[in-house]
């Protein structure tokens, strides 16, 4: 609303949806959205998962009422393939920062091949200090940056596998099946610990994200082609693309209006007799098209994210 009172019009057009970027290389993810939202002129953008600068690969960007799914790719399990150039270890764990540490040791195939198994499971990891992970109120990068002692506290990650590539002598490749919250920098850091090596992330490509893989991916370059020909929306997958695992209940037309005004509505036999961690999320369409993410409770499916499509 301006300062007359009267309601302001949105920039853009109310389109609802996925683009999944293949970011390249010196971009970040914040511009990666930018860039995004004006070739698509799109009204709100947002990311699912930040992606380094040095890093390539899946950035995969929300628009409109897509947004309000973001939180559930957050979640999503992630691939990554990537380098570890032995010799220098650096302060940011990838190949900006300054070098910290200096060895000739280089570890043999096999010798990397016989710690790689203790990174599988649940590991306990300390985050890199250039990260965004806040520390009271702050980013981590931004205390490091301005060089404050910054302590970060070890966590549990979820590493699902993990497999060497290749193997030159001077470096390794790898690719990684991860969960929420794991830093392949850290977990670099961590295989060259445990081969007495010193030696940072050279390169690194995610390569899946939940749902989305490479094959649904376009460049900026790709995506502005199609947008000059008018075919922008040929660029975007469905907004329920990124909840494909959670469960789908056809609702009627008068169903969806009270679902969109915020009110329950009954819920199916089958739901309410089905084990409790099956029905944490419903997602609720009407003729194909999204109406609410919606929970079962006491007999019925509470609306808790409306789309407004």
């Amino acid at each position: 609303m301006d300062p007359n009172g009267r309601n302001r019009r949105k920039r853009g057009r109310p389109i609802h949806g996925w683009v999944v970027l293949d970011k390249p290389l010196g971009l970040g993810s914040t511009k990666a959205v930018a860039a995004v939202r004006r070739l698509m002129d799109a009204q709100k953008a947002g990311h699912a998962g930040t992606l380094d600068p040095l890093a390539t690969g899946l950035l995969p960007i929300a628009l409109g009422e897509a947004t309000k799914t973001v939180p559930f790719l957050m979640d999503a399990p992630k691939s990554y393939d990537f380098d570890i150039a032995f010799g220098t270890s650096t302060e940011t764990l990838d190949a900006e920062g300054a070098v910290t540490g200096a060895s000739d040791v280089r570890p043999t195939r096999a010798q990397i091949e016989a710690v790689l198994p203790r990174f599988v499971g649940a590991v306990e990891q300390v985050p890199p200090k250039y990260s965004a992970i806040r520390i009271d109120g702050k980013r981590a990068y931004d205390l490091a940056r301005a060089g404050a002692a910054v302590e970060m506290k070890t966590r549990t990650v979820r590493i699902d596998a993990l497999r060497l590539v290749s193997h030159d002598g001077d470096g390794v490749s790898l690719l990684v099946d991860c969960g929420k919250g794991t830093y392949v920098r850290s977990l670099a850091r961590d295989i060259c610990v445990a081969t007495g090596a010193e030696g940072h992330i050279s390169r690194l490509r995610r390569t899946r994200v939940g749902p989305f893989g490479l094959a649904q991916s376009l460049t900026l370059d790709a995506l502005a082609e199609l947008c000059d020909g008018a075919r922008a929306d040929e660029g975007c997958l469905p907004l329920s693309t990124a909840l494909d695992d959670i469960p789908v209940l056809a609702v009627t037309d008068p169903q969806a209006i009270h679902l969109k005004q915020g009110r329950a509505i009954a819920a199916p036999q089958s739901l309410q007799t089905s084990a409790p961690h099956d029905r944490e999320w419903i997602l609720a369409e009407a003729e194909g098209s999204p109406v609410a993410l919606c929970q079962p409770r006491d007999g019925r499916l509470w609306p808790k994210r409306v789309f407004n499509i």
